[in-house]
Parts: C-alpha cells; structure tokens; sequence
C-alpha cells in the first residue's frame, strides 16, 4: 500500500494518506481524499518512503495522522465545484465577520475551510468561542448549504445521478465515468 503526506486546508494540515490503487501521485498533483474531517480536496506533498513506513518513530508522526485514503485525483468537473465552494466560502467569512461584530464577540475569526461534500465548514477563530459563537457558526452553516445546494449534492455522492447516467442496477448498472459526482459516490462507497 503506497502512502503520501497530503496537505489540506488554510492551514496545512497534513495528513498520512494511502490508496491501495498501483496509481502514482506527483508532488503538487491534487487529490480528493476521505480524512477525519471529511471528503476533502488536497495536495500531495511526497511519497512516504517505504523503509520510513516500517521504521516510523514519533519524531516522524508528530505532527501526521495516519488517517486518510486517496479516491482519487481531481477532475475538471470538481475544480469548477471547487470554484463554486470558494466562492460561497468568501461570502461565509465576510458574513460571520459581520456577524461576530454585530453580537459584539470577542472571537476573531481567522479562517473558513469548506470540505469537498458540500455541506461541512470548518471555521477557526482566535479568542474564546462560546455558545453564542457556535449558534453563529451553525446558523452560518445551515446559509451555506442552502447556497451550495449541498444536501442535492450530498444525495448524489450517495446514490449516483439516477437511470440517465448508468447508475441503475436494471440498465447494466455502474456509471460509465462520465459524472464526476458518480466517480465520487462509487470511490466513497469503498471502506478506508
């Protein structure tokens, strides 16, 4: 089972991911990956070398997790998704920002980072976050769903696009690769 140091979100954080697929993934190439946060986009960093696999100490895994798996690398289809998640991402800061202030938060809301399922926010913010924060946040997020029509999109990644695309068990099911969100369902269905 190959392994890759993945980088995801504002932040960087990096995460030990594997596939067990023979594919190989470059350095910068970008991967959609099931972490612990969610179905994210990121970006490879390196290969783990296989002897560091075996021999791994703290010292090495401090600051990895080994909880990932590659589905697969990102189409055309989920950079313009992508695009779509940003941008209602944007609107998600700005908001909360003019939220925080309005409730006269101490919270400094330093990030949002939107995960590729359409519908799970991560927000970070310096200073306490207290309930009335987390109302904000869950408030926010519920907006943001309604923007990306992340439920629809959800179901997709659940069950495929229906009859019209292959998915159906009667018309020789499995889709024939065209959809990305059915290239997305199928990978997601496969244990980690």
């Amino acid at each position: 089972m190959i392994q890759y140091l993945v980088r995801f979100g504002s932040f960087g954080t990096l995460y030990r991911c594997h596939t067990p697929d023979p594919v190989g993934y470059a350095r910068g190439q970008r991967v959609i990956c099931r972490t612990p946060r969610g179905t994210e986009i990121g970006v490879v960093t390196a290969v783990i070398d296989p002897v560091v696999q075996e021999n791994d100490s703290t010292e090495n895994t401090a600051a990895v997790d080994v909880e990932g798996r590659i589905i697969r690398r990102t189409t055309t289809e989920d950079e313009l998704l992508v695009d779509r998640l940003e941008k209602h991402r944007v609107q998600a800061v700005v908001r909360c920002q003019a939220m925080l202030a309005a409730a006269g938060s101490d919270a400094t809301l330093l990030e949002v980072d939107p995960l590729f399922d359409g519908r799970t926010l991560l927000f970070f913010f310096l200073g306490p976050v207290g309930d009335e924060v987390q109302a904000l946040t869950d408030e926010l997020t519920a907006e943001y769903e309604r923007n990306v029509r992340s439920k629809h999109f959800a179901k997709l990644l659940a069950e495929g696009c229906g009859p019209g695309c292959g998915t159906d068990e009667k018309a020789g099911g499995g889709c024939s690769g065209g959809c990305a969100v059915c290239v997305v369902a199928a990978a997601c269905a496969r244990p980690a």
